[in-house]
Formats: structure tokens, C-alpha cells, sequence
């Protein structure tokens, strides 16, 4: 709803409902990656559970959670682990599609929505390198 408050980045984790909230964002998303013939190139098998745990420590992190994945990976460095993937509009837009439904599943606050979309709109777009 447009009247609800805008919510600041630092509090989304709590907002959202933590970690297994993310937990949930990130297994659906993936269900929608296995899928797709465009991305699921860009996810070895051998590393599938791997991927998922990274992003949703990644994603908890970003959004004000625990700091565990910059303790196990160091900085994030989205660009240059993404590098070796050919990454264009097609890319970006197919992982736009399987990240808002993830999201929009939660059912959450529209402002709350927004502000994870807003992030995964302007991360995706900046991960694109042809």
C-alpha cells in the first residue's frame, strides 16, 4: 500500500522475519533457477546446496541479520564472482522473475517488498557484463 513507511535496509532482516524468512526466499528462488533453462547452467549441481546457503547468508547480512557470511567468504565481491558468467538482460531478467516470486510468496508489507525488490533490481542490473 502506498501509504505504508518506507523501511530502512538496517531493519529489514527483524521486518522480514529472520533468518528462516530469508531461508524460504532463497529455496524458492532456486526452485524457480532448476527450472529455467536460461540460469540453471549457471548452478552446478555438485554446488546447488552450497549456492543456496551462500545466498541466503548474503542476503541476511545485506539486510541487517548476522554477519556470518563475510566471516566465512570475506567480502561479498558480487562482481567478480559473478564475472565468469555471461550475464545480459535476458540473464538479469529471468533472475528478476524467479527472485519477485520468491518474495511475493512472504505475502509481506508492500514498503517491505519494495525495499527487498528495489535491492534486487539495482544488484541484478549491476551483475550484468555483456
Amino acid at each position: 500500500m502506498a501509504t505504508d513507511p518506507p523501511v530502512d535496509a538496517r531493519t529489514v532482516f527483524q521486518a522480514a522475519g529472520g533468518a528462516e524468512t530469508f531461508d524460504r526466499i532463497v529455496t524458492r528462488f532456486y526452485e524457480g533457477v532448476v527450472q529455467d533453462p536460461l540460469l540453471r547452467p549457471m548452478y552446478p549441481e555438485e554446488d546447488m546446496d552450497g549456492s543456496r546457503r551462500r545466498l541466503s547468508l548474503f542476503l541476511q547480512q545485506y539486510f541487517g541479520g548476522p554477519s556470518t557470511y563475510s566471516e566465512e567468504r570475506g567480502h561479498p565481491r558480487l562482481r567478480m564472482r559473478h564475472f565468469p558468467f555471461a550475464i545480459g538482460q535476458a540473464e538479469r531478467d529471468a533472475w528478476m522473475r524467479h527472485m519477485q516470486t520468491a518474495v511475493q510468496a512472504e505475502r509481506f508489507p508492500a514498503a517491505l517488498e519494495a525495499t527487498l525488490m528495489d535491492y534486487f533490481d539495482r544488484a541484478a542490473t549491476f551483475m550484468m557484463n555483456r
